[in-house]
């Protein structure tokens, strides 16, 4: 017996691409995967943070003595949720308003008050050339709703 040998095409030999096929596939779908989870992570981020700003603003707002010091409250208390979650402040809007339509000036007993907090969410590695980063950002909006107590004021 003897085993001829084979004569084959270097062009049409598989030996030694599958690796090379492997990691080429691997980078061109694993790379949009990982930006995309990082995306989805900082837009998740800022939505707690605009709800957490929301709901403590809400909070302080209610709890204050008059509305100077409430809208001073409510600032402060926005300042801190989005630093928490490293959301520029700067770029937050915040609106209060009350169940009758009036604005700041709604403590009074039993007042429905809501706070809105709308912020803008850069997405991750895009550069601040020709400002792109504004048209590159999501807006996040949360909106919390507290109650006036009815033992607010003086009686």
């Amino acid at each position: 017996m003897r085993l001829a040998k084979r004569l084959t095409d270097p062009l049409t030999e598989d030996r030694g691409s599958a690796s090379l096929e492997f990691i080429t596939a691997g980078l061109i779908l694993l790379v949009p995967l990982v930006y995309l989870v990082i995306a989805l992570s900082q837009i998740q981020g800022g939505s707690l943070a605009v709800t957490g700003a929301a709901k403590q603003a809400a909070r302080v707002f209610v709890l204050a003595d008059d509305p100077s010091v409430a809208l001073t409250r409510v600032e402060t208390a926005v300042r801190v949720s989005l630093a928490d979650f490293g959301v520029d402040a700067d770029e937050a809007h915040v609106t209060v308003t009350c169940a009758d339509g009036s604005g700041a000036e709604c403590l009074r007993r039993g007042e429905v008050v809501t706070v809105t907090v709308t912020a803008a969410v850069a997405l991750p590695l895009v550069p601040d050339v020709l400002d792109v980063r504004q048209a590159a950002s999501v807006p996040v909006e949360a909106h919390a709703v507290q109650k006036v107590s009815r033992f607010w004021g003086t009686p």
